[in-house]
């Protein structure tokens, strides 16, 4: 058996390139912090754990500021974005500029933020907490979601956003045919 090499044969640049072939919805992760007051971030590590039990997972660096309001939050919302939803992307992705002023949200039936016209949301109960590398993964059981119609989902592709257009209607002709 071959020993794992401890010093990788990439450069960080090489791996943010090779994962950036690799094309992600985007969400918006929020809770509530002590003060009760929202918090939110732009996260594209949203992925799918488990039907049964209903599992969910995201990522957060360890370095982030939000990182001790989401460790402590008993509860975390996903609102996966829709395409007319860039701005908020671009919003809660800026480590300058997280306010609220504007946003246009709802409180979940956990008290989570989520955000209005998303294509999709995900109200979670957090069940474990596990450190691995720069990032803390966050896995959460899913207490509640729903899915808004036709909306055409935001994706990140190659260091860009994309629209979901294109899919949407792919996905629907494939219904109807």
């Amino acid at each position: 058996m071959t020993p794992l090499l401890h010093t990788p044969l990439f450069s960080s640049t090489e791996l943010r390139a090779a994962l950036g072939a690799y094309a992600t919805g985007v969400t918006v992760v929020t809770c509530l912090d002590d003060s009760g007051r929202p918090l939110g971030l732009t996260v594209n590590s949203f992925s799918s754990v488990s039907l049964d039990p209903p599992l969910v997972l995201w990522s957060l660096n360890t370095r982030s500021v939000s990182r001790p309001a989401f460790e402590a939050a008993d509860h975390f919302g996903v609102s996966v974005l829709a395409t007319q939803q860039q701005h908020l992307a671009q919003r809660f992705a800026s480590k300058m500029r997280r306010d609220w002023n504007g946003v246009v949200w709802r409180a979940g039936m956990t008290g989570v933020p989520l955000m209005e016209n998303a294509a999709a949301w995900f109200e979670c109960a957090t069940v474990n907490r596990r450190r691995e590398g720069d990032h803390l993964i966050f896995i959460g059981r899913v207490k509640h979601c729903e899915r808004q119609g036709d909306a055409a989902p935001l994706l990140f592709f190659d260091g860009r956003y994309h629209t979901g257009h294109a899919l949407r209607s792919r996905v629907r002709s494939t219904r109807t045919a």
